[in-house]
Parts: C-alpha cells; sequence; structure tokens
C-alpha cells in the first residue's frame, strides 16, 4: 500500500511538470527549467546526506566542473575564429589542448558527467580510506571548494577568470534563444531528472541501499561484519557528483553562464539547505525542496528586493527547528494523523454497531 502510495506522489509530480508549459509564461518555465537542475543535484545530496549519513557542503565544485565542460563545447562553437574571446583578449593566438578535446560535443557531455565523477572518486578513496567522516569530512569538503575556486579564478587564460563563461548561442547548432530549443531543453531536463530519481530509487530500494542506511547508523557494527564501508561510500559519493555534473550542464544551457562565484561555498551550503528543507530522508522530497526553495528565493527577491534574504533566513531557521524531517516528514506525520484517526472512527463505527 505504501508503495503505491508514493508511486502516486512521484505520478502527480511529474505530471505537473509535463503539464506546467502550458499553465506558464516562458519566463517562468526558464526559471522552473534552471530549478528542476537544481532538483537534481538535491536528489544526489539525499543519496549521500540522508541516506549514508555524508554531509558534503562542497558539491558546488561538482556542479561547476560539469558546467564548466558543457560551456567549453558552447563557447567553441559560438567562436567564429576557433579561439574564445577572452583568450584572444588574453593574447593566445592558438587554442591549449585541453580545449581542443572540447570541440566534440560527445566528449563534453561525457566529461560533464565522469570528471566530476572521478574527482569525487579521488577525493573520497583517500578520506573515506583513512575513516576521515563527520564534521571532518565536511571541513575537508569545503576545503575543496576553496582550492577549486582559486584555481578557476587564477586561471584567467583557460578559464576565463572571474568572468567565467558566457555569450553561447547555439547548441548543436540550434539557435539557444530559439523558443522551441528552450521548450525541448525543458523537457529533456524533467526527463533526466525522472531518471536520476528512478536510479536512486532503485538504489535506495535493494539491499545496497540498506547497506547505505547501516552506514549512517552504525559504520563500525557495518564493518565489524566483515564489510568495508569506504567502498560503498566512494561509489555513493562519486555517483552524487556525477548527478551534480549533469544538473551543472543543463544549468549552462538553461542560464548562458557558469562562473566560479556560481561553484563557491555558498551555493554549496545553498544545496544543502535545499535538502534539508525538503526532507533529506526521502528523494522527492529533496526534489521538491530544491524547486520551492528557489521559486520561494525568486518570489521574495522580486516582491520584497530589500529584506527578502530576512524572509529566507526565517524559512530556514523555521525548518531546523520545527521540522527535522523537512516537509517530506511533515507531510508523512500528517497523512500518520489522518489513517490513525480514520482507524479509530471505524473502530467507533464497528463498535457501536456491535452494540446496537
Amino acid at each position: 500500500m505504501k508503495r503505491y502510495s508514493q508511486g502516486a506522489y512521484y505520478g502527480v509530480f511529474f505530471l505537473l511538470l509535463l503539464v506546467a508549459p502550458l499553465l506558464l509564461s516562458e519566463f517562468r518555465i526558464g526559471l522552473l527549467a534552471k530549478f528542476l537542475c537544481f532538483a537534481i543535484i538535491a536528489v544526489g545530496i539525499s543519496l549521500i546526506w540522508g541516506y549514508t549519513g555524508i554531509l558534503s557542503l562542497g558539491h558546488g565544485v561538482f556542479f561547476g566542473l560539469g558546467a564548466y565542460c558543457m560551456a567549453m563545447y558552447l563557447k567553441l562553437e559560438a567562436s567564429t575564429s576557433g579561439i574564445p574571446d577572452f583568450m584572444e583578449w588574453n593574447g593566445i593566438t592558438e587554442l591549449p589542448f585541453i580545449w581542443t578535446l572540447f570541440e566534440n560535443p560527445i566528449f563534453a557531455i561525457g566529461a560533464a558527467v565522469l570528471f566530476p565523477f572521478m574527482v569525487a572518486a579521488i577525493i573520497g578513496y583517500f578520506t573515506f580510506k583513512n575513516r576521515i567522516r563527520g564534521v571532518f569530512f565536511s571541513i575537508i569538503s569545503q576545503a575543496v571548494v576553496v582550492v577549486t575556486v582559486t584555481l578557476f579564478i587564477g586561471g584567467q587564460h583557460i578559464t576565463g577568470g572571474t568572468s567565467g563563461l558566457t555569450n553561447f548561442f547555439t547548441v548543436f547548432h540550434v539557435p539557444l534563444a530559439d523558443p522551441s530549443t528552450k521548450t525541448m531543453l525543458y523537457f529533456i531536463t524533467v526527463t533526466l531528472l525522472a531518471v536520476v530519481m528512478g536510479i536512486s530509487l532503485l538504489l535506495t530500494k535493494t539491499r545496497f541501499g540498506r547497506l547505505l542506511i547501516s552506514i549512517r547508523d552504525g559504520e563500525n557494527r557495518l564493518r565489524f561484519l566483515g564489510y568495508n564501508p569506504a567502498v560503498f561510500k566512494v561509489f555513493i559519493y562519486a555517483l552524487s557528483a556525477a548527478f551534480a555534473g549533469i544538473a551543472g550542464a543543463l544549468f549552462v544551457l538553461q542560464v548562458g553562464i557558469i562562473s566560479p562565484e556560481m561553484m563557491g561555498i555558498i551555493p554549496s551550503v545553498e544545496m544543502v539547505l535545499w535538502v534539508a528543507i525538503g526532507g533529506r530522508h526521502s528523494i522527492l522530497g529533496a526534489a521538491i525542496g530544491a524547486i520551492l526553495t528557489n521559486s520561494a528565493k525568486s518570489f521574495l527577491s522580486e516582491s520584497y528586493p530589500d529584506i527578502w534574504t530576512f524572509f529566507l533566513g526565517g524559512l530556514f531557521l523555521l525548518v531546523v527547528l520545527y521540522l527535522p524531517n523537512g516537509l517530506a516528514g511533515l507531510v508523512e506525520n500528517l497523512k500518520g494523523r489522518f489513517l490513525k484517526k480514520v482507524k479509530k472512527e471505524a473502530k467507533n463505527h464497528e463498535a457501536d454497531s456491535l452494540v446496537s
């Protein structure tokens, strides 16, 4: 029964996403598409934090790596001379070797997924192998953000520096500004979100998912039983990074810009807050949390430009203090109370029938 109920939640969620283009303006659909990219990141963070107990405060790095991989291809496609404009401004006359690889769109798309996966696997291997966890891992993940952002800002001639990469006009020689292209990208994003959520649900409903929960609740006990938690932690951490890379690639196509600022500490912490608000123990809750939080951020910044940050901060405090399991936990509690009330009324009715 619970499985069918959960399936209904997912069905309603994706049905709303599919009919959204018929109900919203082109501008709002563009915003929703961006928020769906964030939802993909949130699903990955739910896997590592909610199910495995790994609090990463550095997922902005993997989002940025995926975004830069896609942006490099788009930038080359937009360059008439074959050399990006910011390189010409820096006096570079020959395309660097690393950039030549991204002339191939298939390589760029593959790199947007595999590069964050490999970087996360390397970081995870050296940290989890040495049994670094908890707040110590969170600090290391933030240190990775600082180092990466510094490298990207310092590599002006390769990465575009603080300005990042922008001024993209086409993808596969199809105009990005065309409404039909934007609609197509929206449905591609919805499809990939469905794939990411499907993979995540499949993992969490299997023995592998139970092992992840065991790592979260009792890693030492699992190690005593003969398992090596580091292997599972490295894989799930790398998988969540790949999800963030996919989100970054889609984000660049939707928004048309990526810069080191977008992969910094503040965006990385915000990603965790999306999941906390939606519910870190729920795949669907994490995705909805990302969409609702960013929608609220957009609405409040438009309506109250001077004080919107106070509203958003108050929302975060409310969730942390009174909704430890997020909105998904609130829905489950309300559902449980409703079912309990229905059962109680049914028993009372049955008792009254027997007396009469």
